[in-house]
């Protein structure tokens, strides 16, 4: 009889980092338990695993008992590509691969953007964060193909590191259009390719868009400050 243990996944609602992981399982048909925990009230088990004391965690099972910890989104993505089955994420070829890889990386700096751009409370910060976003996406544009996905047909790597950073603007554009994507036709349609992925939809609960505004009024975050604006617009 089977014992079989699947994987954990240690998660936090809003994490984009941890969207990452959950994308590439359930693009891989893996079967995982999601533990959920409050990065602003960390439970002593996951401090006392945690590294970094950050999200995403994914607790590995050992043949003969005991488990491996692994962190960072991008380790953890790279070890299920390499150990599981099901459809490959990562292009064959060597020089390709190590091009998406840069590209993960580059995702990784947008949301060092981003983050300012959703909990600074000054204006003039606010509008830096936008044009750099801005600038970012032009320099993904110019890389882009004919999609739908980064690579053309293929959902890889790199789709699931910016699905969870377009899944902001869903929420972002509602109070205030960003004109982020403006000067970006191939990044618009290639947001929407993945805003419908099945994969993508599954890596947050159904209330993330209630749990990203929390976020944004605890912040106190001038993009609220918005609002108002656009509906007078």
């Amino acid at each position: 009889m089977s014992h079989f243990k699947p994987l954990t996944l240690v998660s936090h609602l809003l994490c984009p980092y941890v969207q990452r992981a959950a994308i590439v399982l359930h693009e891989k048909g893996v079967a995982f338990e999601r533990v959920v925990i409050d990065l602003a009230d960390r439970p002593d088990w996951f401090t006392a695993i945690s590294p970094l004391g950050k999200v995403p965690l994914l607790r590995v099972p050992r043949e003969g008992g005991g488990e491996a910890i692994l962190f960072e989104s991008n380790v953890i993505c790279e070890y299920l590509e390499e150990t599981q089955s099901g459809v490959r994420l990562h292009p064959e070829d060597p020089l390709a691969r190590a091009g998406h890889r840069a590209w993960m990386e580059f995702g990784s700096a947008i949301l060092a953007d981003l983050w300012g751009y959703e909990t600074t409370r000054d204006a003039d910060v606010f509008e830096q964060k936008r044009r750099a976003l801005a600038a970012k996406f032009e320099r993904v544009e110019a890389v882009l193909k004919n999609g739908p996905y980064f690579a053309g047909e293929r959902f890889s790597l790199v789709d699931a590191v910016f699905a969870p950073i377009f899944r902001y603007f869903e929420v972002f554009d509602e109070i205030s259009p960003s004109r982020v994507f403006d000067a970006t036709p191939r990044v618009r349609d290639w947001r929407a390719a993945l805003r419908a992925r099945p994969s993508v939809r599954a890596a947050v609960v159904p209330e993330y868009a209630q749990h990203l505004w929390g976020f944004l009024r605890r912040h106190e975050a001038h993009l609220l400050t918005l609002a108002g604006t656009a509906a007078r617009a």
